[in-house]
């Protein structure tokens, strides 16, 4: 699994109308199938009344092919929910959903007339959606000396690791999670910090 990928830095909406149905697309980031229906739930209430509310997510990195899902929400079989996934996954995000709202116009699109329709603006909208890189961290732990934390805390801050405890009870103890790639490089100054007496090792590696 890529532990390096781009996300939705916000939500993004755009609007298009095709053969007089209104359709409005909102790209948001997700990562859970609850945090897909929260905004769901909220989009219904925005935009009422409207005849379908089709969605589709992937909830984690790009290319995992289990945390994702779709509806095509009383569309024909595979005319919205499948062909929005596909675009998603084409765009090589992570942890993004897309909802498309329709307002039926009254002409009837086809199968195929559908699965472009839903997919416009998701492929419209990704040109100009706001992303950010987010890396995979995972826990870890490390024992030093009073003496010893300011120096350990900057080059923890140096290589990206958030400390989520401190532990003052006789020596410090310090548990963060911190980004795989980061690990060896973090290693080698502390080695140098400590005479070879601190190293990292990951207490998780899922």
């Amino acid at each position: 699994m890529a532990e390096k990928y781009l996300i939705p830095a916000g939500e993004l909406v755009f609007e298009e109308e095709i053969k007089a149905s209104r359709f409005i697309t909102l790209l948001d980031h997700c990562d859970s199938e609850a945090k897909l229906k929260s905004v769901l739930t909220d989009v219904k209430m925005r935009y009422p009344g409207a005849s379908h509310y089709c969605w589709a997510y992937v909830a984690a990195a790009p290319d995992n092919s289990v945390a994702m899902g779709s509806s095509d929400d009383g569309e024909p079989a595979g005319s919205a929910g499948r062909p929005m996934l596909a675009t998603l996954q084409g765009s090589g995000l992570g942890e993004v959903m897309a909802i498309v709202v329709r307002y039926y116009g009254g002409t009837k699109l086809g199968v195929g007339g559908l699965v472009r329709a839903y997919t416009s603006g998701i492929k419209k909208a990704l040109t100009t959606l706001e992303t950010r890189l987010k890396e995979l961290k995972y826990p870890s732990s490390l024992r030093c000396d009073y003496a010893q934390l300011a120096d350990i805390e900057y080059l923890l801050g140096k290589y990206g690791a958030d400390i989520s405890r401190r532990d003052f009870s006789g020596a410090v103890n310090l548990e963060f999670v911190l980004a795989k790639d980061k690990l060896t490089p973090l290693n080698q100054d502390l080695a140098t910090l400590s005479a070879g007496q601190i190293q990292v090792a990951f207490t998780e590696t899922e």
